[in-house]
């Protein structure tokens, strides 16, 4: 594992080329797309999932890629199209944001861990890591979540209307890894890759 604790990383633009080769899902326009909105930085970390949605009887691809450079974190999607009215023979749409750290205010991991009793740091169980998951939420400001439900008081005969209560959350991206789909070493690319976010983010 890499060592997060001081601010300077390697730089792993190779790496995530690499694993975009190995992921086979059209890899010259992934990369392309998202060369455009790193514009030559470094990338300090990465996080890369590969998953097929359901279409119907047929079945689409899609990729996320979240990548960290020294001043943005880079968003990237590409998913692929049958053919339609317009454009006859099957594409692939990719879209990519880059987000200066600085407006990064939420950095959110849920983990799910089994067996927590037998749960020791570094020692990883490949029975245990094989049905954990975790849960990368990350908030920039772009889009909030409201949750809402009636409010009520503390009287349980009391039928007076109290209108509603709830909640903002920052909610702009919200990434599962679960080693059942992803494998182990996915569980441990996401981890690392949020405590260098979080990292870069509390540095500002």
């Amino acid at each position: 594992m890499r060592d997060l604790n001081t601010p300077e990383l390697a730089d792993a633009s190779a790496d995530l080329r690499d694993a975009i080769d190995r992921c086979g899902y059209y890899p010259d326009v992934v990369t392309d797309s998202l060369e455009v909105a790193i514009a030559d930085e470094p990338i300090r970390a990465y996080v890369l999932q590969h998953e097929p949605t359901f279409d119907r009887d047929e079945v689409r691809r899609h990729i996320t890629i979240l990548a960290l450079t020294p001043t943005r974190l880079i968003v990237g999607h590409t998913d692929e199209h049958a053919a339609d009215e317009l454009i006859r023979a099957p594409y692939a749409s990719t879209s990519t944001e880059a987000i200066p750290l600085h407006r990064v205010n939420a950095v959110v991991v849920n983990r799910v861990v089994p067996n927590p009793a037998g749960y020791a740091t570094g020692k990883a169980d490949p029975a245990v890591a094989g049905s954990g998951e975790v849960v990368l939420t990350i908030g920039w400001g772009m889009v909030n979540r409201i949750d809402l439900e009636p409010a009520v008081c503390a009287d349980p005969n009391c039928e007076a209307d109290h209108g509603y209560t709830g909640s903002v959350a920052a909610d702009d991206i919200s990434l599962r890894i679960s080693a059942a789909a992803d494998g182990p070493a996915g569980i441990q690319q996401v981890l690392e890759f949020a405590k260098a976010l979080s990292f870069a983010t509390s540095s500002r």
